[in-house]
């Protein structure tokens, strides 16, 4: 098998909208777009991490480019940024993320995220294996 080539999808976050929904009263906007398991472990001791925020916003927006799901939402719950067991950011799908990446042929995605004082940025790729005839 070869891999056919992949997509790339890129997004930048300011801090300054995470801080707003930090400080949105419930916090009901991050938990439409932030799992539980990601709440958790954007959790520090001084409370939530807003660069760790950003970070996974962008790379759930990158992660979504690679769909070409043109006139989709984002299917932010069921696109999941989460830390491996080495501590770098992996991505996990489910529902409908799942199924629009099956429906554009990808097998795996690797994700790379960076913070400054003011942005959060996220690069996504895809791969796929492909037969060879």
């Amino acid at each position: 098998m070869t891999l056919r080539p992949g997509r790339i999808g890129i997004d930048v976050v300011p801090l300054s909208r995470v801080h707003g929904l930090i400080v949105d009263g419930d916090g009901a906007a991050l938990h439409r777009l932030l799992s539980a398991a990601e709440l958790s472990v954007s959790r520090t001791p001084d409370g939530l991490d807003p660069s760790g925020i950003a970070g996974r916003l962008a790379a759930k927006e990158a992660v979504f480019k690679l769909f070409h799901a043109a006139g989709q939402p984002v299917p932010w719950l069921a696109t999941e940024i989460l830390k491996s067991a080495g501590g770098w950011p992996e991505v996990r799908l489910s529902g409908r993320a799942a199924r629009l990446a099956e429906l554009a042929g990808i097998e795996r995605i690797d994700i790379s995220i960076t913070h400054d004082e003011a942005y959060a940025i996220a690069v996504a790729v895809s791969a796929a294996h492909i037969a060879e005839l």
